[in-house]
């Protein structure tokens, strides 16, 4: 069965996308749980440890607390409270940490970094998996045991006001609410008035037991405009003057004789140097956590803060309040909570929490006897006994008080490796799907790689042989093979599957594609392997005769893409990513200036006549050409690589990436800051205008006239949410949201692509106009490009800039003079559309993602047009070069028929190669705690860039089969 090259790298990828989307089923782990499907009671309590007695109370201590506020501003990070401009940010906050009733911690957060996540952490103090990040766009109800439904079911009376995630975690919890959408980012004043109006109202009633307070603002202006931008103070001072408000509400309402308050000022994550979280950074997760109450001693002075867990905060609040500890927790309670309390309650606390964790270790890890916390804890258990008996037979002495502060400390340290335990059994891995797509994708490979002599041939086809290998014994065998090993996986499995849960129907299509797939990548490797790597029709640029002659240029492109490949094997090389694609981008530059010096100056000397040939201009126009044209040529051939070089290290100083040296200041917030506005606008100017020029060339006058409009539109937003100026703005005009402005840019963004659309189908389906086709695919460009440029940043508007120009440099003297063939373009386009997602700040931190972007023109939340707006701006730089890629080589068509086919298998094949090494690596790796900072967020890229260039390659082949239609 013969298909194109296009068609099978298209329905490659597809199935490559399912492959992977199957093995990050089983990667992110389902979050450590108890085997106990009901929730906590007070009844499952454990009684008080009693050696040589029969029973003893199982009775709790008293709580600690009558009332709980607790005030959680949305990325808080830990240096606006306890670092340098603590007195400046939030003075009465600074003034009780330094001297008021207080205990102050830096709490961690674990990765990821976001809301829903972090909520998740805080009310059942276990550890969210990753997965979380995605379910964050849409909170679920919150099912497992957690501290607000044991609040409830206790008969405290809760009020909540702020982000809407708890709604949606906990319907129906709360006695009073009042929600406010966390993921409309341009708003950081109503959001939070919304909040505050119910505080004096609230605080004057006696009708409720805990209050939740969660605060967007402050995140909201991260993401807009980062840690360091002028509404950061301001906003600091509100929150701080709302605490002092609570604080002396509650102050003022302290009776004699009943239980104390605590006030609790915390945040759920920080914030990174770009204002952006969900990373693992030091700026994101170490939060503050104030604990205020007049039952803690009163400071002296300003003391060094403790670091604790976020999750710790759980089983404080739960033993606290006389609740209990949700039994998914992974925290350990916090000893300066309970110094005022008798040693009696302080043990007995101690003992219910490190029941807890020792029933969760039990069932989380098999072999939990060899934990040291578990038989610590075991050995603190006795002593508790024995301290209690002395205790209840009246026994006062000095002995007893010694023995009670090491049954103390052995409580601690066994408390402390317990929860450590825990904390690094991130979860449970459903290793079976894990396989099953590792073993689907690797599969998908290896069928790639044995179909390249054929796919870059010059008839650009490949020969399946689909129907030999369904009609084979082994085709059969296999089948029974692969379902016997299912049945006997999904019958003695300890845990459930996924795999296992999917109806009989699909998985035996997936055992008959898989095993249809192997039949046929062992039918071609015995077809191919003997014959060499022999490859007809091959471009006679590479080579004269059938042998696929590899150049100098060849092995650049194929070393460094199999380095990058390997480098993935290492956590600092994921990390610091962008190294690698900068000295590959870097080193493909100098090649090609290697290539170009070759082609015009070296080779001219040989002969005169070999000089004409070789010079692009002659090759491609007959016609003689005047003696400076051709100069002129060669010259800015010459020019473009050391040109190219130039842009990427002035693109490579406009935003530090990574994690090593993400935090050093870069000409990104230089740019930025209140004192250099003019520099940027002037640039942001300068670079919109360069962008009209670079884009307007292909396309028609209407197009032409919507894109110049389009492009001052844009200025116009940024002025108007005051990253630029105009020349006639005044200094205190109030800045807008720019939402008319942003409207208006997408109204010439519709009228672009609908133009181009337009052409495009004429094109295709009425006249088989080539020249039309490529200008319908060039405006639908340009319409992509104007959108790019509305989303960028004022700041990254020259990475848009330099990005045209290198292709416009690159299209016009180096891929079509030099007769660099598809695979090599599409190779280079590759390389450039990685480093260029580094060029615009992202990372494989997920800290990176700018959700500001989301927003743009919406006046509210709407969450299909704030994920594409976010993905679009996220994926701008791999999109636009391989939608470049798409325009140059439809335009080659009629110069290499066969441009497009080879350039999607290209494509395919650049994908396929790092996607399965790296499934295969983290599935090694898959026990090492570091992969889940660094690890995951990668996975989830190399996932949405698969499918990106799935869809790529769908485009690719629809016009080649157009193409052809159009030929015959």
């Amino acid at each position: 069965m013969k298909v194109r090259s296009s068609v099978f790298a298209s329905f490659i990828l597809i199935f490559e996308v399912i492959g992977v989307a199957l093995f990050l089923r089983g990667f992110f782990p389902v979050p450590v749980k108890s085997s106990f499907s009901s929730k906590s009671k007070l009844s499952d309590q454990p009684a008080e440890p009693l050696t040589g007695g029969s029973h003893n109370s199982s009775r709790p201590p008293q709580p600690l607390f009558k009332r709980v506020v607790l005030m959680l501003v949305d990325a808080l990070r830990e240096d606006f409270v306890f670092g340098p401009n603590g007195r400046k940010y939030m003075p009465y906050t600074r003034h009780l940490v330094e001297r008021g009733s207080t205990h102050s911690f830096v709490a961690k957060a674990r990765a990821p970094t976001v809301t829903m996540p972090r909520i998740k952490a805080l009310t059942t103090g276990s550890i969210p998996g990753f997965i979380d990040v995605v379910m964050n766009l849409n909170s679920p109800a919150l099912l497992e045991d957690n501290l607000i439904w044991q609040a409830k079911t206790a008969g405290k009376r809760i009020v909540f006001y702020g982000d809407d995630t708890w709604v949606r975690l906990f319907p129906k919890h709360f006695m009073e609410y009042d929600g406010t959408t966390s993921f409309f980012v341009s708003d950081y004043t109503e959001v939070d008035n919304n909040v505050t109006r119910h505080l004096d109202s609230t605080l004057k009633r006696d009708d409720w037991d805990i209050l939740i307070l969660h605060y967007l603002g402050l995140d909201h202006i991260g993401h807009v405009s980062g840690p360091y931008s002028s509404p950061i103070q301001p906003k600091l001072l509100e929150m701080d003057d709302i605490l002092k408000k609570i604080h002396g509400s509650l102050i003022s309402k302290e009776a004699e004789g009943s239980l104390p308050y605590l006030l609790v000022l915390c945040g759920d994550h920080g914030m990174s140097e770009t204002g952006s979280h969900g990373g693992s950074s030091e700026p994101e997760v170490n939060t503050p956590l104030v604990l205020l109450s007049p039952a803690f001693r009163r400071k002296v002075g300003m003391e060094q803060p403790g670091v604790v867990e976020q999750v710790d905060l759980t089983p404080t609040l739960a033993l606290g309040l006389g609740l209990p500890i949700s039994q998914n927790s992974v925290g350990r309670v916090i000893p300066g909570v309970l110094e005022e309390s008798p040693l009696r309650d302080q043990l007995r606390f101690l003992h219910l929490n490190g029941h807890q964790l020792s029933c969760l270790l039990r069932d989380s890890i098999p072999e939990h006897e060899k934990v040291s916390g578990f038989e610590q804890f075991r050995v603190a258990e006795k002593s508790h006994g024995s301290w209690v008996k002395l205790y209840l037979e009246g026994n006062t002495s000095e002995v007893l008080t010694n023995m009670g502060k090491k049954v103390l400390k052995q409580y601690l340290e066994a408390l402390a490796a317990m929860s450590s335990a825990l904390s690094k059994q991130l979860g449970k891995y459903d290793m079976y799907s894990m396989i099953a797509g590792m073993v689907f994708v690797f599969q998908l490979l290896v069928v790639l790689l044995l179909a390249m002599p054929e796919a870059l041939s010059g008839a650009a086809e490949v020969d399946l042989p689909v129907l030999p290998a369904l009609l084979s014994l082994p085709f059969y065998l296999l089948c029974l093979l692969l379902a016997s090993v299912h049945v006997l996986v999904c019958t003695s499995a300890e845990s459930s599957c996924y795999f296992c849960s999917l109806s009989w129907g699909l998985v035996f299509a997936a055992v008959a594609f898989s095993s249809a797939m192997f039949c046929i990548l062992v039918s071609m490797a015995t077809r191919r392997l003997p014959l060499g790597p022999k490859i007809p029709g091959k471009s006679p640029s590479r080579s004269s005769g059938s042998e696929w002659a590899l150049s100098e240029l060849d092995v650049l492109l194929l070393a460094g893409t199999a380095g990058h490949t390997f480098s993935l094997a290492a956590s600092s090389f994921v990390e610091e990513e962008h190294q690698t694609w900068y000295f590959l981008l870097n080193t493909l530059c100098l090649a090609v200036f290697q290539d170009v010096c070759r082609k015009y100056f070296r080779e001219r000397s040989t002969s005169g006549d070999e000089e004409e040939h070789l010079l692009p201009s002659k090759d491609c126009h007959p016609s003689v050409h005047p003696q400076a044209e051709v100069c002129s040529e060669r010259w800015l051939a010459l020019a473009t690589p050391p040109l190219t070089l130039a842009c990427c290290r002035l693109l490579r100083s406009l935003n530090q990436t990574g994690v090593q040296w993400a935090h050093l200041p870069d000409m990104g917030h230089w740019l930025n800051s209140s004192e250099h506005k003019m520099v940027l606008s002037l640039l942001a100017a300068l670079s919109l205008t360069l962008i009209y020029f670079l884009i307007q060339r292909r396309c028609s006058w209407v197009s032409k006239i919507a894109l110049a409009l389009g492009l001052l539109g844009v200025y116009s937003y940024r002025a108007a949410v005051g990253n630029v100026l105009f020349p006639w703005q005044h200094a205190g005009r109030n800045v807008s949201k720019g939402t008319v402005e942003a409207r208006f840019v997408y109204v010439f963004v519709l009228g672009i692509l609908f133009t181009g659309t337009k052409d495009l189908l004429r094109s295709q389906i009425i006249t088989a106009d080539a020249r039309l086709k490529s200008r319908g695919l060039w405006e639908i460009y340009s319409g992509l490009v104007l959108l790019v440029s509305l989303l960028f940043r004022a700041h990254n508007l020259p990475v848009l800039c330099c990005c045209l120009l290198i292709q416009t440099l690159m299209a016009q003297f180096i891929w079509k003079k030099l007769h660099y063939d598809a695979a090599q373009t599409t190779i280079m386009h590759y390389w450039f559309g990685q480093a260029f997602f580094y060029f615009q700040g992202n990372s494989n931190n997920i800290g990176t993602v700018d959700i500001s972007v989301g927003f743009v023109g919406l006046e509210s939340y709407v969450e299909a047009p704030a994920i594409f707006l976010t993905a679009l701006s996220t994926y701008a730089g791999p999109l636009l070069w391989a939608c470049h890629l798409i325009c140059y080589l439809s335009s080659e068509t009629d110069r290499s028929p066969v441009a497009v086919g080879h350039g999607c298998y290209c494509l395919a094949l650049l994908r396929s190669v790092p996607a399965a090494a790296y499934i295969v690596l983290v599935t090694v790796l898959r026990y090492h705690l570091f992969i889940w900072s660094v690890f995951s967020p990668k996975l989830l890229y190399e996932s949405m860039h698969t499918l990106l260039t799935a869809g790529v390659c769908l485009f690719f082949s629809t016009m080649e089969q157009s193409h052809s239609s159009s030929k015959s």
